[in-house]
């Protein structure tokens, strides 16, 4: 099953509902904002299933980051071999984490902007697990019942901003950098091991199946929830495999008019045009 977030205009104001995708159609899950609210909701599934509220063609629709709010977004650094290799770094023992703010995060297809203070933007594929079932110090066994479904995601870093300390966070989260959806799919439908690529302008910069993942999103499930509860709707950004913009000789960086195409086969693509923020 694939859940979405749906931009609506109701009488000039915009209002989001969450649908589900049947073909080219999108049905509305009555009573729902958006994914997140559906997933906070017990048997979100036979609900989402169940759901035959008005319809929507999916050419054309306006989609929402398709969990706009989650609770959490914790971020999973040097997760895949190739990347931590171009980093020069060694494989890591343990997760590097860090966080995201859902202020950060933006539809599939909206437009990516430039920030005026930074000229060092770079892209970062990855793939996305979503909670669907509260959990504290959950068995790497048992956390695929605590996953929902999967999306796309772009972790999407101001690379000055990033190295200016030895914490990342400041060159993560800025507002409206990091494209999500544009579905969640649900994991009876999808699991780690497809191809994830990441193209600017029709160049393909990053190339990698998401199974090739140091540490899986079981186990990240599993890790996490040892340190803090995790709750419906919550966000792991799993890593991002080889081939960013700052790795290469010369440095490659987003420029203004540029497309950024972000592709995991099974889930989506996100199509996101560069612009200079306003």
């Amino acid at each position: 099953m694939k859940l979405l977030t749906l931009r609506l205009s109701n009488e000039g104001t915009t209002v989001t509902r969450a649908v589900r995708q049947d073909g080219d159609r999108l049905t509305e899950i009555t009573g729902f904002a958006d994914v997140g609210e559906l997933l906070r909701t017990p048997g979100w599934e036979a609900t989402a299933k169940a759901a035959d509220g008005a319809t929507h063609p999916l050419e054309g629709a306006d989609l929402a980051a398709v969990v706009p709010s989650p609770g959490k977004i914790i971020c999973v650094g040097h997760n895949y071999r190739n990347h931590i290799k171009e980093m020069g770094r060694e494989i890591p023992e343990y997760p590097t984490l860090f966080a995201k703010y859902q202020e950060s995060l933006t539809g599939p297809n909206d437009d990516l902007a430039l920030p005026q203070e930074s000229d060092t933007v770079d892209w970062e594929a990855e793939l996305a697990v979503v909670i669907g079932k509260k959990g504290r110090r959950i068995s790497e066994a048992d956390a695929k019942d605590h996953i929902a479904g999967y999306s796309v995601l772009n972790d999407v870093s101001m690379r000055d901003y990033q190295f200016r300390t030895i914490q990342w966070l400041q060159g993560k989260t800025w507002e409206n950098s990091t494209p999500f959806g544009p579905a969640l799919v649900t994991t009876d439908e999808f699991s780690a091991g497809p191809l994830m690529t990441s193209e600017v302008d029709g160049e393909i910069q990053q190339s990698t199946p998401t199974g090739d993942l140091v540490f899986t999103p079981e186990f990240l499930v599993s890790y996490i929830s040892t340190i803090i509860t995790l709750n419906p709707g919550d966000v792991i950004a799993t890593g991002t495999p080889g081939g960013v913009g700052h790795a290469q000789d010369p440095k490659r960086y987003l420029q203004e008019g540029q497309l950024l195409v972000t592709t995991i086969e099974g889930l989506g693509q996100l199509k996101n045009r560069v612009v200079k923020e306003a």
